[in-house]
């Protein structure tokens, strides 16, 4: 496969969504987990999602459970936690691995076209750099994703243009977001 639009990923009603019914979209695609401290960025996200779908936005989320077991449940517990403290409306894609063998192989692709360039100026870098350095010492080194709530952003060509990691203040995503739409 070559680029974006020849990928797709299950929804989490097991409905395969391809990435080419998103041509001349923006899409924002984020790993989330319901138990992490970086969860209330649900919020921003569904605030961005209600401003910006109606121009072009879309939102692909997708649980992942690989980071600290912060996404546990099902699909459909999930679904109902996200509904029921943030208002979520956007499209939630079935839990799934973002990293390893059994990794979505949208999320292989994404990688490769955006490796890690580091976490920036938060409060919980030393935090996360310690815990990630404590299983790998190259973990900075590599394109993995680091955490929950990584985000990439896809232009309206198909063009893998930006990887925000959790760390990044919602603000800038969102400032970055709405200048290709």
């Amino acid at each position: 496969m070559s680029n974006f639009y020849d990928y797709s990923v299950m929804d989490a009603k097991g409905n395969e969504v391809k990435m080419s019914d998103f041509k001349g979209k923006v899409v924002l695609i984020v790993n989330t987990a319901t138990g992490c401290g970086f969860t209330p960025q649900y919020e921003p996200i569904e605030k961005m999602y209600e401003k910006y779908n109606d121009k072009g936005l879309v939102i692909l989320d997708i649980p992942c459970n690989q980071f600290g077991g912060q996404a546990p449940g099902t699909d459909e517990e999930i679904h109902e936690f996200c509904t029921l403290h943030y208002n979520t409306t956007f499209p939630q894609m079935k839990k799934a691995d973002v990293n390893g063998a059994n990794e979505l192989p949208l999320y292989t692709y994404l990688k490769s076209q955006k490796g890690f360039e580091g976490f920036g100026k938060h409060k919980l870098v030393a935090i996360l750099s310690a815990m990630l350095a404590k299983s790998d010492p190259d973990w900075d080194k590599k394109t993995d994703i680091k955490w929950n709530f990584t985000k990439f952003v896809v232009d309206k060509e198909g063009n893998v243009v930006a990887r925000f990691e959790p760390t990044v203040d919602m603000d800038e995503v969102e400032k970055f977001v709405t200048s290709l739409l």
